[in-house]
């Protein structure tokens, strides 16, 4: 159940249902009638609403929500942008099924209501949105009354989240079999208010068998993969993860990735550093390890250790030749890779070459960039970050440097190479603070560590770290999500674990 379903995905998913023998009209009268029954909650206990229909199969929804809502006893009104002439298809059939009054929508006409019902254009909106259909926009987030959106707010792009012209601002959407990527992109999902997915009657066989390769991220997209600690296991078989640090005055960063991998079930974490910060680093942290590695050469001297075998760079390293040097020689030494901040803006404008440098040396790798560090790595490349949909630019980026892609933001996109693709939405706003991005880095150095596939570990990692905010609770700090993140692996254990 947690497929994404694009809008030409979804639209093949109800023809397929329609070929298997379930009218097309049966689907609206169902998807009508789960609007209806959130409308009708969502009065609070106002009579008065006001269904407003578009001219294609979202207004058909409307109107079947208008006339449902109407025979339990709601004052309802209904008003059609276009011409009922010009419906066609289910659409005609469920606007012929309406006996009340059809008015025009009139965006100069104020709308006094209890409730709006958006059923104005859906998730195959394909056009921004001008004239009189964005003055109807307008005019309902005018309102100032709640908004119940059918399958997407007007004016939101389904496959990209974006806003086409101008969009409704929804205080609840019920969109149908499942979310679509407008759902969880941003911006479409500050418009999207509480989300439900109502079941229409479409097979999950034929779910499977429309869908591409876009999942919410959840713990059953990976957690087949997940790296149990095993009964028979050691330390010494859960992995040594390595995070290289920054000059001693740098060294908090590669402090809290340190002991997230720690806690993630690395069996050993060494930090490595400079000889100036070895004390800082000896003063501050218990179980992990530090070991001295002045630069590119005295990495490669702590390499020769073949136990070392997976590494974090980036976090507080500071941007130029070092670290590129670092992170060459790691590659070169064919670790698991974990690449982000500043091994990652010390590429600008060379993800070429980066890429050549992960593609020839086969490791297993994860690149877990913000916007900025995105857009400075593909500097070069202007086709990918002209690319409007953030997941069709992850996952162009995962292809090309042939690794595991991260794009942060509060909609995290994780793609492989392999076209796969998760969208996150369970981050609290709170986790945007100084530190977290470390602490997620080292949550995926952790997994990776232990034999974790970079893809699922980058998964992984990003719903662990949302949920240890989520755990840590408003006003946390980056301290607080490795002690947060103990609590979230104990229930993702007692869930999932081998013996749940």
């Amino acid at each position: 159940m947690n497929e994404v379903l694009t809008p030409r995905e979804m639209t093949e998913a109800d023809r397929r249902t329609i070929a298997a023998g379930t009218p097309g009209i049966e689907l609206m009268e169902r998807a009508g009638a789960a609007v209806a029954r959130i409308a009708a909650d969502a009065t609070g206990g106002g009579r008065s609403i006001a269904v407003l229909c578009g001219p294609g199969n979202n207004g058909g929804d409307g109107f079947v929500a208008a006339r449902i809502l109407r025979e339990q006893g709601f004052d309802v009104r209904l008003m059609l942008l276009g011409s009922r002439e010009k419906l066609s298809g289910d659409a005609a059939i469920a606007a012929s099924r309406w006996t009340g009054k059809i008015e025009a929508f009139d965006s100069a006409a104020p709308v006094n209501c209890d409730l709006i019902v958006d059923a104005l254009f859906g998730a195959g909106l394909a056009r921004d949105l001008s004239g009189e259909a964005k003055r109807a926009v307008e005019a309902i987030n005018a309102s100032n009354v709640p908004v119940v959106a059918v399958d997407l707010p007007s004016g939101i792009d389904g496959a990209s989240g974006n806003v086409r012209g101008a969009a409704v601002r929804a205080t609840y959407t019920v969109t149908f079999c499942r979310m679509k990527p407008g759902h969880l992109l941003m911006p479409g999902r500050v418009h999207t208010g509480k989300i439900t997915v109502a079941d229409i009657g479409i097979p999950d066989r034929i779910v499977a068998e429309a869908a591409g390769r876009i999942f919410l991220n959840a713990p059953e997209v990976w957690i087949g993969a997940y790296p149990w600690p095993r009964i028979d296991g050691h330390k010494y078989k859960r992995g040594h993860a390595v995070v290289v640090s920054g000059p001693a005055h740098a060294t908090g960063a590669a402090r809290l990735a340190a002991r997230a991998a720690l806690r993630t079930g690395a069996g050993l974490v060494t930090v490595a550093a400079q000889k100036a910060a070895l004390p800082v680093l000896a003063a501050s942290l218990e179980a992990v390890m530090v070991r001295e590695a002045n630069g590119a050469v005295g990495l490669k001297k702590l390499l020769s250790d073949e136990r070392l075998n997976a590494l974090l760079l980036g976090p507080g390293n500071g941007v130029g030749k070092a670290t590129k040097a670092a992170v060459e020689t790691a590659a070169k030494a064919k670790r698991a890779l974990v690449l982000d901040a500043d091994a990652i803006s010390s590429f600008a404008g060379e993800a070429g070459k980066l890429a050549k440098l992960l593609k020839a040396n086969r490791i297993e790798a994860v690149c877990t960039p913000h916007d900025g560090e995105f857009a400075k790595l593909f500097a070069r490349d202007p086709k990918i970050l002209r690319i409007e949909s953030k997941i069709e630019k992850v996952r162009a980026a995962a292809k090309l440097l042939g690794v595991s892609m991260l794009l942060k933001g509060p909609d995290t996109v994780v793609a492989a190479p392999d076209g796969r693709v998760t969208v996150a939405n369970n981050a609290p706003p709170w986790l945007a603070t100084a530190g977290a991005g470390d602490v997620l880095g080292g949550i995926a150095l952790g997994l990776i560590a232990q034999g974790m596939p970079a893809f699922e570990a980058g998964c992984a990692a990003v719903w662990l770290h949302g949920e240890a905010a989520k755990q840590a609770g408003f006003g946390m700090t980056a301290e607080d999500l490795q002690p947060a993140l103990k609590k979230v692996l104990e229930r993702l254990y007692e869930a999932f674990g081998p013996e749940s």
